[in-house]
């Protein structure tokens, strides 16, 4: 069995993933399966390398989110990436509270209208780093690969001053959220907290307390909750160019959206929560192989050869439907 079976396997598959479900439709022993998901060790790098070819490295968005695959049902120390987590998944999430499950962090690369995930981590307790840690090593990686983008994209749990001056060396335009108690000023040695100021739908040109001027934006949603964001480009011209506008903000908020849209399709579309491996390893090789398959199906969408990321299994079963109705009737 090689990872391309695997992948197609989890692309197709109409139930819950396993090794004993794998094996049947795959016509291979169990213990292949198992071999396969535990010796492999597929990296950020892999993924990168798998769509690399069809990218253009220049322009585009990269935008960075964390996702929580619930797995309510895990005892308490027999898996050791099944953790409690909150922050932005609490605010992502289906729950909007502390969950358990495993946190998996992407980086995913928007550009001449597509979007794929071009790097990831899954969160171990272990190794001792922040959420913040493994972004600045994600997004560092990609430069050393090639990457080029125009902006980094992420929510307000991102967007501390650290990851601000992270970016700013990098020399990229970034957009972010910004807690409602983040401190701006207008007028100088005079802050005020974000959530407070008088910001006009074209945006406020302003100084974020600790780094440098940004424009900052506010948006209201249907339950009247309020969501601030920052624009900042390192090139001094930028906001003398009136290119910190409304418009820009909606097209990178836009942007920043398909990270979600991922999220969400892995889950429903490539089974990412759907299995039941325990070791690090299997578990990490079978995330790894459920970012490939929405790299393949997103591919597929875009040549036209199904609807949407969600259709192929419509596609296949309806034909298998149709000949079984047949034969029954």
């Amino acid at each position: 069995m090689d990872l391309d079976q695997y992948i197609a396997y989890l692309m197709s598959n109409p139930s819950n993933s396993s090794c004993v479900n794998a094996s049947d439709v795959l016509q291979v022993s169990h213990d292949q399966i198992n071999r396969f998901l535990l010796a492999s060790d597929y990296t950020g790098k892999d993924l990168f390398d798998s769509v690399r070819p069809t990218l253009s490295l220049q322009g585009g968005t990269l935008s960075v989110d964390e996702t929580i695959l619930d797995k309510p049902f895990t005892q308490p120390g027999t898996t050791e990436l099944v953790g409690r987590f909150c922050g932005a998944a609490r605010r992502s999430g289906k729950h909007h509270r502390v969950v358990q499950g495993i946190s998996l962090l992407a980086l995913v690369y928007t550009h001449q209208g597509r979007s794929v995930p071009v790097n990831f981590r899954v969160y171990r307790h272990v190794e001792g780093k922040s959420k913040n840690d493994y972004f600045r090593e994600m997004t560092l990686e990609l430069w050393q690969w090639g990457l080029r983008p125009a902006w980094v994209t992420a929510d307000a749990w991102f967007s501390s001053l650290d990851n601000l001056k992270f970016l700013r060396s990098l020399e990229v335009g970034v957009m972010m959220g910004l807690e409602k108690n983040r401190l701006i000023s207008t007028q100088p040695s005079e802050y005020e907290q974000v959530g407070q100021a008088n910001i006009p739908a074209s945006g406020l040109l302003t100084h974020l307390r600790g780094f440098e001027m940004v424009a900052v934006f506010r948006t209201v949603d249907t339950d009247s909750d309020a969501r601030h964001y920052l624009l900042y480009h390192p090139d001094s011209q930028y906001a003398a160019s009136h290119l910190y506008n409304a418009e820009r903000f909606e097209q990178l908020r836009l942007s920043h959206w398909q990270v979600e849209l991922f999220f969400r399709a892995v889950k429903q579309a490539c089974r990412a929560e759907k299995f039941y491996v325990r070791t690090t390893s299997a578990i990490k090789t079978h995330l790894y192989c459920v970012m490939r398959a929405f790299q393949k199906l997103a591919a597929m969408s875009r040549d036209g050869l199904i609807d949407s990321v969600y259709k192929l299994r419509e596609m296949l079963y309806r034909d298998a439907q149709r000949n079984w109705i047949h034969d029954f009737a």
